[in-house]
């Protein structure tokens, strides 16, 4: 597969990711490089790493975090920047970040402001930060159940995309990640998403090419508008609801955490019934969704006490403007909309239709 530029940085597949990668070690020859990986990327993706990065007589330390959307916290940045003190990081330091959408959003964070920035690089292991989490240079860290409430917009100088690390991932997490590439298809590519929703008529050797598809279209979005003034808040299409309830989940001890794209494949349904109710998506394309994303995402149960909670959450979400809510709806599939706002009444509404 053929590199991809983005605004800053360049985004490698395959069998040109670890050339590159040693490529770009030897010519910045940095102080030390440390790998940030987390306790399932530590043992399942970080020998076959090590084992391709050409280091010389550069010193490599490996930083150990704990796995999971619950341990994406300042707290665990304290420990990642004390870490890099302890061992002498200096601003020609490398950090390598090695895991998901966790690890590249915590370490891009971490890098872009310890010693006021870094260099850093993103190898994305899961099919969520492969396709979505690793591109674009969105970093940062959840305030607690608030979903990446803290952060900043900073490319590291890389991104190597090895799809052979999917082979870690167990089932759950392969569909979460599903759930972004679906969105791709119905904010920018309608043949996209039709390809996707059929994916019994593709087989295992077809990924590859559909995890290119996806990358392709968030940089295409994010070189236009790299700091989400516009356009690339169509991004953001399923996320303002789905952020709430994966917010709401995480923090109430009595569900069962949602993983990301499950709460956002919840909010992609919610906001296309929004979608037809208030910026004329056709009755059919909402059957359409609704079909496709219920192919694979069960439904779960959102009370009417939950709901009230997750309305209420609405109001953190990062696209609001003057104390309103703005929610990216569809006029068509692969035709969205930013800026919408809908009345709380609609808002339920949608939840009714969903548990029905």
């Amino acid at each position: 597969m053929k590199s991809i530029k983005t605004k800053n940085a360049v985004i490698y597949f395959n069998e040109e990711v670890y050339s590159e990668l040693n490529a770009y070690v030897k010519t910045s020859n940095p102080s030390k490089i440390f790998v940030l990986v987390d306790t399932n990327t530590h043992e399942y993706c970080l020998p076959k790493f090590l084992s391709l990065l050409e280091s010389d007589d550069i010193v490599v330390e490996v930083m150990e975090m704990p796995e999971g959307e619950d341990h994406k916290t300042i707290d665990i940045c304290t420990g990642v920047w004390e870490a890099l003190s302890e061992y002498h990081a200096d601003r020609k330091s490398l950090l390598i970040n090695l895991g998901g959408g966790v690890v590249t959003d915590l370490g891009g964070f971490v890098a872009s402001t310890y010693m006021r920035g870094i260099d850093y690089i993103n190898v994305p292991t899961s099919l969520l930060a492969m396709v979505d989490a690793s591109v674009g240079g969105k970093t940062g860290v959840d305030l607690g159940p608030l979903k990446n409430q803290i952060g900043i917009i900073s490319e590291g100088s890389m991104v190597l995309v090895d799809t052979s690390y999917i082979q870690t991932l167990p089932q759950n997490h392969m569909i979460s990640g599903y759930a972004e590439m679906l969105k791709h298809g119905l904010i920018y590519d309608k043949a996209y998403w039709e390809k996707l929703v059929n994916l019994e008529n593709l087989d295992i050797s077809d990924l590859d090419g559909l995890i290119y598809h996806s990358i392709v279209i968030k940089n295409e979005v994010v070189s236009e508008d790299p700091t989400e003034q516009g356009l690339r808040k169509i991004l953001n299409f399923g996320h303002t609801l789905g952020h709430a309830i994966e917010s709401y989940f995480l923090g109430n001890a009595d569900k069962t955490p949602l993983l990301h794209g499950e709460a956002i494949a919840i909010g992609m349904l919610l906001e296309a019934y929004l979608s037809m109710k208030a910026t004329g998506l056709s009755k059919k394309e909402f059957e359409d969704i609704e079909k496709g994303i219920l192919k694979t995402f069960s439904k779960v149960e959102i009370s009417t006490g939950d709901q009230k909670i997750i309305m209420d959450l609405l109001m953190h979400d990062k696209k609001n403007s003057h104390g309103k809510v703005k929610f990216v709806l569809l006029e068509a599939i692969g035709h969205p909309k930013i800026n919408c706002e809908v009345s709380n009444s609609l808002v339920l509404e949608a939840f009714e239709n969903y548990n029905s």
